[in-house]
């Protein structure tokens, strides 16, 4: 049984508020990302929103993992619902890479141009800012707490650093520039980290181990 000690009750609450804040900016990522890349026909901006829909999913899982932590869930029990999310996240994300080769492809053989967008850029520059230090906070608790979960969860936060740069780049070389072809091609340039994020996931599905956990 996972018995939770009274000295660890504040490392979990301070885990799930963390948690919280991540869900909590998943969302604005999620709805920001996609409607400002449906009006700006950008596939950065919506491969942006759609990584954001499955990083949502497993900030949820990881916080409804640290709730359980409280009820007497079993360890097997957690580690089933762990490998299912995985699994589901992992197959998300190779889809997510689908998508992107697909819509690339149509974007820069038809010479469709993306619209600027002012929105997007300021969703890249906030997500720059907040993303970082949602990551430090909680791979810091994830190691007080030796929660696999957690510190596989934070290692998504550090992916998204990666693509809110990498999507920040094609849009301001779109917007001030007018490289058009920067936007699709800046969506080609996230599968280099989506790739690694969906090995892992998939690799967790059948370990029960995230590539962190040493």
């Amino acid at each position: 049984m996972t018995i939770v000690s009274q000295s660890n009750q504040r490392l979990i609450s301070h885990a799930r508020f963390a948690e919280s804040l991540t869900v909590a900016w998943m969302v604005v990522e999620l709805v920001v990302a996609l409607w400002a890349g449906v009006v700006a026909r950008s596939v950065a901006l919506t491969t942006f929103g759609i990584d954001s829909a499955l990083e949502l999913f497993t900030a949820l899982v990881v916080l409804r993992q640290l709730i359980l932590h409280t009820q007497r869930a079993t360890d097997e029990e957690l580690d089933i619902r762990e490998r299912q999310a995985s699994r589901l996240v992992g197959f998300g994300l190779d889809g997510l890479i689908a998508y992107i080769v697909a819509s690339s492809a149509w974007s820069l053989a038809s010479g469709s141009r993306p619209q600027s967008s002012t929105a997007g850029v300021a969703l890249a520059l906030a997500a720059l800012i907040i993303m970082p230090l949602l990551w430090r906070w909680r791979l810091a608790l994830a190691g007080r707490l030796d929660s696999p979960a957690l510190r596989a969860d934070s290692a998504c936060s550090l992916v998204c650093v990666y693509l809110s740069a990498t999507l920040l780049a094609g849009l301001l070389l779109n917007a001030l520039l007018g490289w058009w072809w920067a936007d699709p091609l800046a969506a080609l340039a996230m599968i280099f980290w989506i790739r690694g994020e969906a090995a892992e996931a998939l690799e967790a599905a059948k370990t029960g181990r995230h590539g962190d956990d040493e």
